[in-house]
């Protein structure tokens, strides 16, 4: 089963935390995390659950170095006011294509959202998931969920659309 379980879902939790987290290293950390609490936890998961457990854990993994790193951040920030740039590692204005730069401003639009709509944006509009994968997943109600993403989905067009006019303007 744990064998299995990697194989079919390391893709699915490695994704979910690229996207919420932004940073591949942190990304494959949190991924090697979930299945090692897979490993501890196999003979209590439910095989038919499998993928809302995981992802229910990685979401959580994520809010956890996604709360770490902010932290890390701001600290650095204040001993060094460049610091904050180094350490997201923005490459330089000739470096940028249209995709990089349109990606960034997705990634700062995502980290503006807050739980669960950043969480519910990922596994649905990034990585394909189903509203009752979705449901499942993060224990919410349809309905909610519906909400959650029609609200998420507004201000992340209002704030790509500001960015928009803010730039071109």
């Amino acid at each position: 089963m744990f064998d299995t379980a990697v194989r079919e879902h390391r893709d699915r939790v490695f994704g979910f935390a690229i996207h919420f987290l932004g940073n591949r290293a942190e990304a494959e950390d949190v991924t090697q995390d979930v299945f090692v609490r897979l490993w501890k936890n196999r003979r209590s998961v439910d095989p038919e659950m499998i993928q809302p457990w995981l992802l229910r854990v990685a979401r959580n993994a994520c809010v956890d170095v996604y709360r770490r790193l902010r932290l890390h951040r701001s600290l650095i920030s204040d001993a060094d006011g460049i610091a904050e740039s180094v350490v997201a590692g923005t490459p330089g204005p000739d470096q940028w294509t249209d995709q990089q730069l349109f990606d960034e401003r997705l990634t700062a639009a995502l980290e503006e959202l807050s739980e669960p709509q950043k969480s519910i944006v990922i596994l649905r509009e990034l990585q394909g998931f189903k509203y009752e994968e979705i449901c499942e997943a993060l224990e919410l109600p349809m309905p909610t969920v519906k909400v959650y993403l029609h609200r998420a989905r507004r201000v992340l067009r209002q704030q790509l659309n500001d960015i928009y006019h803010a730039q071109f303007a």
